[in-house]
């Protein structure tokens, strides 16, 4: 088989592990409002569940990176995928908040090796010139999995409940493990003599602090609306219908698949311009959020609809800091930068569910005034984000023009 096609292929079997793991990641997002009559907890509780999820992500994100760099994809992705089955599980049999705890820990465990392996992949795979398409594509393509846990785990929960729904999500993880195992091929790169440790040298790196602020600035509010609070918001604070609801999530996934190509192109095509397109999808997001929560009482459903269309282009806008911790890192320590960008987004967007959570319990109700507060929390992160990403961008552009021109 010629090496283009392996590399197709093994590409391919990387970007269907991440399908099923981003699969396993937002499956509490549409089950929040049953976990939390399950599980007997509250807003603050659920917030616990989907916060140890994101930090148990975050705080793997470099050493993991730094395993990819040293054991390489196949073996991260196969433990990944069986720690992810394992985790659904357990939260297909929680009965109390220690089980669902235990259960999303193990979910956000194994999660946390699965895109950085997939990266790592396309870095050594395929030349660079392709790396920014790829990168677009394995995000793109991996929100298939957020669609999967929308509309079909709703009508999943509401036909067959709880544990049968969960024990088809770990049997899912299971069929990633075996196809993981039978597919894919991989190996470590040489690294070259004297090269400086991986970790320590991505992080000296601007660029690599550049692609971190990146992420974070522009994955945190989507996530929290995926990952969790987007639910709730539509069904409990503004009367939707729950199909409804279901369907503009699975619209904002949708609409990013359709945004992450345009985005990838012009970050792609205007390399130096990148970081003017991370400033927009940081202010129109602000915007949209500023029209939905300004608005007297429930929003109607055509701005809720207009948010969804902005909150799309977040999650492309993040594979911009990914291209970032490419373009100013080796393949070497790939791992290391792709996890330290990584990182930043979830502990981002960790915080940012964390918060709103709390300020819901402390308003005591989840009518459209409590959460009108409890999104407000958002407005923090995109400024300190906006502010480091313009730091670190003139850092950079100061460090190119004084380099030697060859």
């Amino acid at each position: 088989m010629p090496p283009r096609s392996k590399a197709m292929i093994f590409w391919a079997t990387g970007v269907l592990a991440y399908v099923i793991a981003v699969f396993h990641r937002q499956s509490l997002g549409v089950a929040s409002i049953e976990a939390a009559a399950r599980l007997g907890v509250g807003a603050a509780g659920l917030s616990l569940l989907a916060m140890l999820q994101l930090l148990v992500y975050a705080a793997m994100q470099v050493p993991v990176g730094v395993l990819v760099d040293r054991f390489g994809s196949k073996r991260m992705l196969v433990t990944g995928a069986a720690v992810m089955a394992c985790g659904e599980l357990a939260f297909a049999f929680a009965g109390g908040l220690a089980g669902g705890v235990a259960g999303r820990a193990l979910i956000g465990c194994g999660d946390a090796m699965t895109f950085i392996s997939v990266i790592r992949l396309v870095s050594l795979h395929f030349p660079a010139q392709r790396n920014p398409v790829l990168v677009q594509l394995t995000g793109i393509i991996g929100q298939l999995g957020a669609v999967a846990s929308a509309v079909p785990l709703i009508h999943s929960l509401r036909s067959y409940g709880w544990t049968p729904t969960f024990l088809g999500a770990a049997a899912l993880g299971a069929v990633a493990v075996l196809l993981l195992l039978t597919v894919l091929r991989d190996s470590r790169p040489e690294r070259a003599a004297g090269a400086p440790p991986g970790l320590k040298a991505a992080w000296a790196e601007p660029g690599t602090r550049l692609g971190m602020w990146t992420h974070a600035a522009t994955q945190c509010s989507a996530a929290a609306f995926l990952l969790l609070w987007g639910y709730p918001f539509l069904v409990q604070g503004h009367g939707l219908d729950p199909s409804t609801a279901g369907v503009l999530l699975s619209a904002l996934t949708l609409c990013g698949m359709v945004c992450g190509p345009l985005l990838g192109y012009l970050a792609g095509r205007f390399p130096f311009h990148r970081s003017r397109l991370v400033l927009i999808v940081i202010g129109t997001t602000a915007g949209a959020w500023t029209a939905v929560l300004a608005w007297p009482g429930r929003a109607p459903l055509w701005l809720l609809a207009v948010l969804v269309v902005v909150l799309a282009a977040n999650g492309p806008g993040s594979m911009i800091g990914f291209d970032y911790a490419r373009t100013f890192n080796p393949v070497t320590r790939i791992g290391a930068a792709t996890g330290i960008v990584n990182g930043g987004g979830f502990v981002a967007s960790m915080s940012v569910i964390a918060l709103i959570g709390i300020v819901l319990d402390l308003h005591g109700g989840t009518g459209p005034e409590a959460f009108r507060w409890a999104f407000a929390v958002q407005y923090p992160f995109w400024m300190l984000g906006a502010v480091q990403v313009l730091r670190y961008r003139t850092i950079t552009r100061r460090l190119l023009a004084a380099q030697p021109s060859t």
